[in-house]
């Protein structure tokens, strides 16, 4: 099996563990078998076009994070037609999104197994639909919380890639982690929040077209989810 993990970023790392336990067989195989097929191309090689990944996709969703992959596979099953592009550096989940998409017969799906950041980067300006960011890291030490992924330099490379109208979808269910986010969403021009339809003041309903992973039900952190939906201008 190919070590999709092996690429290192400098220097400040926003996730965790890159591995916990073995791969099973059969998902180890898929490393081999279908992640070639669906692999995002290196983002070190230069830009990538999101239009080469799947000609005449109608839009271009980003799904940074992935975990295991459940949200990712639903919502590309919903929409056929739509390019998900998932980005995750934990092996396990890697694995587990592959049998997602094997099982699926999912032909939408592109998978970059290492930080999204650097895909972002590469991506031109105005090329993505939808972005998701769901139960990131959250480094809930107060020494670590500038190794969490939605800082204010990453949040402005995601408003260079969204186009006029385009999605972000931020969840966690830390709260100082989501009165932070909110704070930094809120402040940054040219995002407007997408009000809860149940005028839900703390953030708690979930979007009609949300997806509940198995991360979600272990109800890891110390609130119950907040969900922050924001537009681009």
């Amino acid at each position: 099996m190919s070590d999709p993990a092996s690429s290192a970023h400098p220097p400040l790392r926003s996730f965790g563990r890159i591995k916990s336990r073995a791969v099973k067989p059969r998902q180890a195989a898929l490393f081999d078998a279908l992640l070639p097929s669906i692999r995002v191309p290196d983002p070190k090689a230069g830009p990538i076009d999101p239009t080469a990944l799947m000609p005449g996709a109608a839009e271009v969703w980003l799904e940074i994070g992935f975990g295991g992959g459940e949200h990712m596979a639903v919502q590309a099953a919903r929409r056929p037609e739509v390019l998900v592009i998932g980005c995750e550096p934990f092996v396990n989940g890697v694995a587990s999104a592959l049998r997602h998409v094997d099982e699926g017969g999912l032909r939408n799906v592109r998978i970059h197994p290492d930080d999204g950041r650097d895909v972002v980067a590469v991506l031109p300006d105005a090329s993505v639909d939808r972005v998701f960011i769901l139960f990131p890291d959250p480094w809930q030490k107060a020494r670590h919380n500038k190794r969490r992924l939605l800082q204010p330099a990453f949040l402005a490379e995601l408003m260079r890639v969204l186009k006029p109208g385009g999605r972000l979808r931020f969840v966690t269910d830390w709260q100082d982690y989501a009165d932070q986010s909110r704070d930094l969403l809120d402040a940054t021009e040219g995002l407007t929040r997408v009000p809860d339809t149940g005028g839900d003041p703390e953030d708690r309903t979930a979007p009609g077209d949300h997806v509940i992973t198995r991360y979600e039900e272990k109800k890891l952190g110390d609130c119950a989810p907040v969900f922050l939906d924001y537009a681009r201008d």
